[in-house]
């Protein structure tokens, strides 16, 4: 695995949209988020691929270019977008993976379409990417227990970082970029904790880490982009911890498409197997629960879910390809990464 150099005071962290840009009416909330990494003592450049009339930012050319160009610039030490998107997928045929590969690494950030490239990113290269955390995101204060994508990425190679469940979430909704853009502290209403689906034993499991959204990398999974039985091989001897993640697909999609990711080798060398809270929608005799052990409960591995790594806040940022210990008990709810 190859991990990127830290942040450090005074670093350049590149702002770009590789999938969905920001429209006019959000332009203040960015503005906050921005702000909120400069104060962290950062420096910030935004890129040119950030219009937000359409569902993308620019055309795919352009996209992929600034992309690559950002990924592979020696003075930009991470690159973050405003948030996810629809169809970044159009970019994977389009980046110059060699160029990629042989720059010194930078850090990817993002979730939700982002999983499009952050994944295959590190699956075809082997180096590091953070599934956390976007930038509209950035000035939420974390709570208690758990981390942001700026904690991970100012962390060294080496460097181990543990997160626990807050133990609450927020049941409904999400907060109004375009009335209140300043807005830093998390609705956090509802109490919850983890929950094992398999069985109910305790878990202490390792692995490393790699997965992402269910609704994007079901198209990738067993493509040169979705390899992930060929990553584990070359990377993880030791096995896997994949994580999942529900968007908004309801359950038969859902089902369907853990079905289709199992048989493409997704998930071969997992050890177990993280789920990501959701609010999307069950079906009349299918819950999201049922979903998951319907396509993965021949895997025969614990499978862990409602964790926060997914669209549902707070949010537990993880790092593709770190090293990984799970701990799940009725005391404890907790993710290990070691940059390793």
């Amino acid at each position: 695995m190859r991990f990127p150099l830290p942040l450090r005071l005074g670093d350049r962290i590149a702002v770009t949209s590789p999938s969905s840009g920001v429209p006019d009416a959000l332009r203040a909330r960015l503005r906050t988020a921005i702000q909120t990494v400069e104060a962290y003592g950062y420096e910030v450049m935004v890129g040119e691929c950030m219009d937000g009339t359409g569902h993308v930012s620019a055309d795919a050319p352009k996209r992929a270019r600034e992309l690559t160009a950002l990924l592979t610039d020696p003075s930009v030490r991470a690159v973050v977008p405003p948030w996810g998107g629809e169809t970044a997928i159009d970019l994977l045929e389009l980046l110059d993976w060699p160029a990629i590969m042989a720059a010194e690494p930078t850090w990817l950030v993002g979730f939700s379409d982002m999983s499009t490239i952050l994944t295959p990113l590190t699956l075809r290269t082997g180096i590091a990417t953070i599934h956390g955390n976007n930038l509209m995101d950035t000035p939420y204060r974390a709570p208690e227990g758990l981390l942001t994508w700026l904690d991970l990425a100012a962390a060294g190679p080496g460097a181990t970082l543990r997160q626990d469940s807050p133990g609450r979430y927020r049941a409904e909704g999400f907060d109004d970029y375009r009335k209140n853009p300043g807005v830093r502290e998390l609705t956090l209403d509802t109490p919850g904790r983890w929950i094992r689906l398999d069985r109910p034993e305790p878990v202490e499991v390792t692995g490393r880490l790699i997965g992402g959204c269910i609704e994007t990398l079901c198209h990738t999974a067993g493509t040169r982009y979705g390899d992930v039985a060929g990553f584990a091989r070359e990377h993880a001897p030791e096995g896997l911890i994949v994580y999942v993640e529900a968007a908004s697909d309801d359950a038969f999609t859902i089902c369907r498409s853990l079905h289709g990711m199992r048989l493409a080798g997704f998930f071969t060398n997992a050890n177990a197997v993280l789920v990501g809270r959701t609010r999307a929608a069950d079906a009349a005799s299918l819950t999201q629960h049922q979903a998951v052990l319907d396509a993965l409960s021949a895997l025969d591995v614990p499978i862990i879910a409602d964790v926060e790594c997914g669209h549902v806040v707070p949010y537990m940022p993880v790092v593709n390809g770190a090293l990984a210990r799970l701990t799940y008990s009725d005391t404890e709810n907790s993710l290990t990464q070691t940059l390793a």
